[in-house]
């Protein structure tokens, strides 16, 4: 007679998730002029600042503004590869 998923053993131990709050990981926002010295790209800190702020706008308006963001990026990437 087949056994009850209530009735089964977990073979492997519990394991918690992260800890609630801040996670680790790449700051969020521009980075400042002392991170990158003087080679900086208006269009590119400009897509970067967008991207932060988009994180504070609910789920739905996250993608246009990513998406925005990302062809900032491809296209700023294009034209420095042409020069």
């Amino acid at each position: 007679m087949p056994r009850d998923r209530a009735d089964r053993q977990v073979s492997t131990p519990f394991r918690p998730g992260p800890p609630p709050g801040a996670r680790p990981g790449p700051r969020v926002g521009p980075a400042s002029s002392d991170d990158l010295g003087e080679v900086r790209h208006p269009a590119v800190d400009a897509a970067v600042q967008a991207m932060a702020n988009a994180a504070e706008l609910p789920p739905a308006d996250q993608i246009a503004q990513y998406e925005a963001a990302y062809e900032t990026l491809r296209e700023t990437l294009a034209t420095i590869d042409q020069s």
